[in-house]
């Protein structure tokens, strides 16, 4: 017993239980730091530098893509409306070539007449106030009128 007891306290033995504490401590140190570490790589952030390099690069570019196809579709937008005007006025051209069309826009727009019809104008004073937006001036003399036209000339 006395040899155990020698081994147990020799320097030789302490030293190694000091190891065998100090690497226990550095495991579990190194376990602990391991587990709160960042899972940020470098391997990650350089893939990371890429993306966001990439992002970078090809912003431009696609926004100038998106706004020529914006560009492109409002221009075929005005092509389509363009050869619709196109067939109405060769609609409009086609029924200009019939005599009977020519003489109807003739009578309502001309107010044209044929030989022995008689044509009536009925003209309704209520009306032509409201189209002029005015009111009747004709109980003031004709000097009075010519001199509120220069000043409302002048307000405008």
């Amino acid at each position: 017993m006395a040899a155990k007891d020698r081994d147990r306290f020799s320097t030789a033995t302490r030293l190694r239980l000091l190891g065998e504490q100090t690497a226990a401590r550095v495991y579990r140190s190194q376990n602990r730091r391991q587990a709160h570490r960042s899972r940020l790589t470098g391997r990650a952030a350089f893939l990371a530098l890429v993306v966001c390099s990439l992002v970078v690069a090809l912003a431009y570019p696609m926004r100038q893509y998106v706004s020529q196809r914006d560009e492109i579709a409002d221009q075929e937008r005005l092509a389509q409306e363009a050869r619709d005007r196109t067939e109405e006025l060769r609609d409009e051209k086609a029924r200009l070539q019939d005599d009977a069309y020519v003489r109807q826009l003739a009578r309502k727009h001309l107010h044209y007449l044929l030989p022995g019809e008689t044509g009536y104008t009925v003209i309704d004073p209520d009306a032509v106030k409201e189209r002029n937006g005015t009111t009747d001036d004709s109980d003031q003399p004709w000097h009075s009128n010519l001199w509120d036209g220069v000043d409302s000339a002048d307000r405008d």
